[in-house]
């Protein structure tokens, strides 16, 4: 690493990123983990896609083992997930472990809105990190469009006579945009005459709460891919009888739109290790995890495979746990919590800006999320192990508080010191991590059955995960939910939308909140993509851009390079 020049840690991750001198994947992944060249398909010389016949080719290879890295309740300070992933990976091929991390692709609503990009952080990131960022491989743009073609074939069919008899007022499909836009929240189509179309109500999602990238993930090829894609329930005839995406003939187009896209991404990690990037569902609003094809096929090829969940552990690696492992039959044989000081002091009530100053204190009492996630993990039979992504600031007394609090819970805590080092700062971690690899397999437990009504899959999460009291539910969530019972989609896994601010569904309640109610606002079905959503709180599958916008400081410098860009 040291060859390489990089900038000091605590440079912007922009500059890290371009002072880091990538080698051609190609050749690499030939030496890396013995893909033949002709199994890839460049993007350029640092980017690649994964040939699906090479992919069935692996199919009778043993599974290696499954690390799953969740965090606790996010803050504005940034708890380093996928940094921490990215170090993780490059620590452990640093002690000689043969590892692959499996990443989520970055949606470009959050890169020009508030959060950022999403190719980890300081001296452990993927590269090339503006194209990762910025459009990759165009997998976004195919997902887009796919949804905009079922859309498109919808309303055409609605224009040329409606031969299935489509009820406009009870079509549930909605458009897509991969762009923070609440204007397009609820709209009216079809203006202008009877040459414009069906006058009715819509609205947008942003793309990664779409149906077809919750699909994309979980699909494990292309037939299943194309039989998913039939199964989505666009909404009802006059007669309330579901019409499908497959009942307007589109599944086969919107399959071939897919096709190239559904081939997992191959990049590379400042330190040269190998990432697969693929799919990339929020966790708030969607179930938050990398697409199981990358996530499988990386288990063919290494010892270990290290993959993220979105956001903190109430989301995303109950998510993970219970629609993923559910659908796929994936276990994890490790769980890493990532946990920082800053984000116990802002659980403790200290502000933003004097995250910076020693308050050992309010790690102390902040200190309770990260207890209440360790708990929450524990309850799906799993001993997470506490990955403590070091800041520069942090003190010794600081970190001791979180120690003591891993102490109390019984599980180990490693400090990582990924973001300033690299993967030799995360040796430590990946030490910690491979001696529970080593140990006997979790018996990982989920959440609840299949077989129990939609209503009580919610209150098991609310109550167990979320600590609520009560969960309620708004007239049109129960009258939905029923219906759908009554369809024969009652025996399908919930995925929750709520803020991802707090254990409630306000986003202000910090620390380990308990005895609230969850109220359930709407509740949809993806039946092709195998869930049902229940909408909470004040939740929007599509949202706004902040006041400060991160688009107004992203531009071009005299030399024609990216500036702003995090």
């Amino acid at each position: 690493m040291s060859q390489q020049n990089l900038p000091a840690p605590g440079a912007p991750d922009i500059e890290i990123a371009r002072a880091a001198k990538m080698k051609p994947l190609l050749p690499l992944a030939e030496e890396r983990l013995g893909i033949p060249p002709e199994a890839l398909v460049p993007y350029g010389h640092y980017k690649a896609k994964l040939s699906l016949e090479y992919i069935d080719s692996l199919a009778d290879r043993p599974n290696g083992k499954l690390v799953l890295v969740t965090a606790v309740t996010p803050t504005p300070a940034g708890e380093g997930k996928t940094t921490t992933s990215v170090g993780l990976n490059d620590g452990f091929n640093r002690i000689g472990v043969n590892s692959i991390v499996c990443l989520r692709e970055p949606s470009l609503g959050p890169c020009f809105g508030m959060k950022g990009g999403a190719a980890g952080g300081g001296r452990a990131q993927v590269l090339p990190m503006e194209d990762i960022n910025l459009h990759f491989n165009g997998d976004f743009h195919a997902i887009t469009s796919a949804h905009s073609l079922i859309s498109a074939m919808l309303d055409n069919h609605l224009q040329w006579g409606n031969e299935l008899n489509i009820d406009p007022r009870r079509i549930t499909w909605r458009r897509v945009v991969d762009m923070n836009d609440r204007a397009l929240r609820d709209i009216v189509i079809g203006l202008g005459g009877p040459t414009q179309g069906v006058v009715r109500e819509d609205g947008f999602d942003i793309t990664v709460a779409s149906e077809i990238m919750a699909i994309f993930c979980l699909a494990t090829d292309l037939k299943d891919l194309q039989k998913r894609i039939g199964d989505i329930i666009l909404g009802q005839t006059y007669d309330k009888k579901p019409v499908t995406v497959r009942d307007i003939k589109a599944d086969g187009a919107v399959t071939v739109l897919l096709k190239d896209a559904f081939q997992p991404n191959l990049v590379q990690s400042i330190e040269h290790n190998l990432a697969f990037i693929h799919g990339g569902p929020f966790a708030n609003i969607a179930h938050g995890c990398n697409s199981v094809v990358a996530t499988q096929t990386a288990l063919k090829m290494t010892d270990v495979v290290v993959t993220e969940a979105g956001f903190g552990a109430d989301l995303g690696a109950e998510k993970f746990l219970d629609i993923k492992c559910r659908q796929s039959g994936l276990r994890p044989d490790a769980v890493v919590l990532v946990c920082t000081v800053r984000a116990m002091k802002m659980q403790g009530g200290v502000a933003k800006g004097d995250l910076n100053e020693a308050n050992a204190g309010a790690v102390k009492e902040g200190g309770v999320n990260l207890q209440r996630h360790i708990q929450n993990l524990k309850k799906f039979g799993v001993q997470p192990v506490v990955a403590l992504n070091h800041f520069i600031h942090d003190t010794d007394a600081e970190v001791a508080e979180v120690q003591a609090i891993c102490d109390a819970e019984g599980v180990e805590m490693a400090v990582s010191r990924h973001w300033a080092e690299g993967g030799a700062g995360a040796e430590d971690l990946a030490r910690v991590v491979k001696g529970v690899l080593d140990g006997p397999k979790p018996d990982v437990t989920l959440m609840y059955a299949d077989d129990i009504p939609l209503k009580k899959k919610v209150e098991a999460v609310a109550t167990e995960i979320y600590r609520a009291d009560a969960v309620t539910f708004a007239g049109p969530a129960s009258a939905e939910l029923r219906k759908i019972e009554k369809m024969g989609f009652g025996h399908l896994p919930i995925c929750i939308a709520k803020t991802q601010s707090s254990f409630s569904t306000d986003p202000k309640k910090l620390g380990a909140t308990s005895g609230h109610t969850v109220e359930v606002r709407e509740a949809t079905l993806n039946a092709g993509a195998g869930f049902v959503v229940a909408i909470c709180g004040t939740i929007m599958r599509m949202p706004g851009l902040p006041r400060h916008p991160a688009a107004l400081d992203i531009g071009l410098d005299e030399d024609g390079q990216i500036v702003g860009l995090a």
